[in-house]
């Protein structure tokens, strides 16, 4: 079982920056993957970007050159540091850990980006 707990959302002008925070409550080393999923209203949920427990990274073409995923193994925790942002970065933001075949996940974190 883990719990993921984040933090960080909020609304920003278009061009501005925001990070979330994804707290775990286990040893993020024990996790095979993290990852920052978003869904907009009447879309379905999207990955944005994901890191290994082996610290390798992947993003959305939509997020790359803009998004920057990273982990604080001390802390447990994962942030997602968002910039340049756009009006189509709106969206619930969600943290999930896969462990083996089994995918948690965050309560979710409101994103809303103005023009």
């Amino acid at each position: 079982q883990v719990q993921l707990v984040e933090s960080g959302g909020g609304l920003v002008q278009a061009g501005g920056s925001l990070r979330l925070s994804c707290a775990a409550s286990r040893n993020i080393f024990s996790i095979n993957a993290m990852g920052w999923y978003r869904q907009a209203p009447g879309k379905q949920r999207e990955l944005v970007a994901a890191i290994t427990s082996g610290g390798s990274t992947n993003y959305a073409d939509s997020v790359k050159g803009r998004f920057t995923m990273s982990r604080d193994n001390a802390k447990n925790t994962v942030y997602l540091q968002m910039n340049s942002l756009k009006p189509e970065d709106t969206a619930v933001y969600y943290c999930n850990a896969r462990v083996f075949i089994y995918d948690y996940w965050g309560q979710g974190t409101q994103v809303t980006v103005s023009s």
